[in-house]
């Protein structure tokens, strides 16, 4: 059965059916980190919500271009445009490279997504290597009215842009308020209007990151990096661009301004916001304390938490709400999480031991459809996992003797583990292969000890059909005078 995705889109704000404009093909955008220090448990969030999907677009057939930004350059430490360069700032205190930093932190955060079990984007575009065409399109927006020279600095002309289109159709905000309530910045007099967002910064003397432009030796706005790489590998129109909702104002109001200053239309057909994690209802920030990197999270090194927690175990955590809703983070909710998703590797384990009947008691035919409704309706992996507990159950009550299932029901069982579990989910079953490297090395060493026993016995005949079977299951056995080793041939 043919699978119709529907979406929340965050322009509109309506639940739509997902067409895409150049089926099957779909072009994804999706904002990445700004590398200047380790990845946290928003970024985690972030993450997982366009891993799934990016995994569930290809599993229902689409051919997926999934691109994810570095911002490597034009990230000032305002979110209004004022302030030093992220990047600069810790390159200047590390007394290092720009670009060390930037690789550096994005090495790290590309180990922290793998441990995640997140898929890589199609394309990974720095926003340093796209400067001349963030150039061009500076350039574009200049002709087309939009944007003005000031001192070396080029602006977009938030007003004037206004007059013809919608400043704030994304995000809803109402420009005379913006007006009001925007504050004065230093060294910001060359502005038009205080709503004004940098296109292109003259740099200071002492800014490190500068390259040469029309204009002044300086670098780019934060906002025009995505507009430009988005533009360049997805098209002048595409399907899904996605980000953190704390993202939608202002760098995604923004770019929607840049992208139709420089095409007169829209670009993006549908916007997607995943919400915060929360710490104790609170946003999680270092200057409250209460910021917990991954790598934290993945050792339990951190004063906020009891243990540490694998990273199956915070795929899993974030996947059980609804990616538009916000999630409080807690060492109760992290080990339920774990205690849930163990409960159901568990089960998928015991599937090879049940006991199969020539008749069903159950229907489990339903599941399969009832968990593809749920990723249809707006990526609803909570109740994904939801009918995974309820196959989970019944695998349990078979085991127990309480229903009887066929060999055709053991195996849609087992599929559906596959399909939604680890496929589209995208759990690693770590724990299961873990503890069956375990199993099968106790097992070994359980048998050469029965061997051991018999030649002490001088039951050669034991002793040599142990080491002649595990030969032949491809072990080699070395005798030695403390006792027998193996490995595998």
């Amino acid at each position: 059965m043919e699978q119709k995705l529907s979406i929340y889109n965050t322009l509109t704000r309506t639940k739509e059916v997902f067409e895409p404009l150049h089926a099957p093909h779909v072009g994804m955008y999706v904002c990445g980190p700004t590398v200047y220090s380790d990845a946290h448990l928003g970024h985690a969030r972030h993450g997982v919500t366009f891993d799934l999907l990016f995994r569930y677009l290809q599993h229902i057939g689409y051919k997926v271009r999934y691109v994810r930004n570095i911002t490597d350059v034009g990230h000032l430490e305002n979110e209004e445009g004022s302030g030093e360069d992220k990047i600069s700032k810790k390159a200047r205190l590390e007394q290092l490279e720009p670009m060390e930093v930037v690789q550096y932190y994005s090495n790290r955060y590309h180990k922290v997504m793998n441990d995640l079990n997140t898929l890589p984007p199609s394309i990974e575009p720095h926003a340093s290597g796209h400067i001349i065409e963030q150039i061009e399109s500076i350039n574009e927006i200049l002709k087309n009215g939009y944007a003005y020279e000031s001192n070396g600095s080029v602006y977009f002309d938030v007003e004037k842009y206004n007059k013809d289109y919608d400043y704030g159709i994304l995000s809803h905000r109402n420009i005379e308020e913006m007006l009001n309530t925007t504050r004065e910045l230093d060294g910001q007099d060359e502005k038009r209007s205080k709503v004004d967002f940098a296109l292109w910064k003259k740099a200071s003397p002492e800014h490190i990151m500068r390259w040469p432009s029309p204009w002044s030796v300086g670098f780019p706005g934060w906002h025009l990096e995505c507009s430009t790489m988005s533009i360049k590998y997805l098209g002048k129109e595409f399907d899904i661009h996605g980000g953190g909702l704390d993202l939608m104002f202002p760098h995604h109001e923004c770019e929607i301004a840049q992208n139709t200053a420089m095409e007169k239309h829209q670009v993006v057909k549908y916007w997607m916001h995943n919400n915060m994690i929360t710490i104790g209802g609170q946003k999680m920030a270092r200057s409250l304390g209460n910021f917990i990197t991954l790598e934290q999270l993945f050792a339990g090194e951190h004063e906020l938490l009891e243990k540490a927690y694998s990273p199956m175990v915070v795929r899993f955590f974030i996947l059980q709400a609804h990616y538009r809703s916000t999630v409080d983070f807690s060492n109760e909710a992290l080990q339920a999480a774990e205690k849930s998703l163990s409960r159901l590797l568990e089960s998928y384990s015991r599937l090879d031991k049940l006991i199969v009947s020539e008749t069903s008691t159950v229907d489990i035919k339903d599941i399969r459809q009832k968990s593809y409704d749920a990723l249809n309706d707006d990526l609803n992996s909570a109740i994904v996992i939801a009918h995974l507990c309820e196959a989970s159950t019944t695998i349990n009550s078979a085991i127990a003797g309480n229903i009887s299932l066929t060999k055709e029901d053991v195996a849609e069982l087992k599929d559906l583990f596959d399909t939604f579990l680890f496929s589209i989910l995208g759990i690693r079953n770590e724990t299961a292969s873990a503890g069956n490297n375990e199993a099968f090395g106790k097992a070994v060493d359980l048998l050469l000890d029965i061997r051991q026993k018999a030649k002490e016995n001088k039951d050669w005949a034991t002793s040599d059909q142990i080491r002649n079977e595990l030969a032949k299951a491809g072990f080699e056995i070395k005798d030695g005078k403390d006792g027998a080793e193996w490995k595998l041939k």
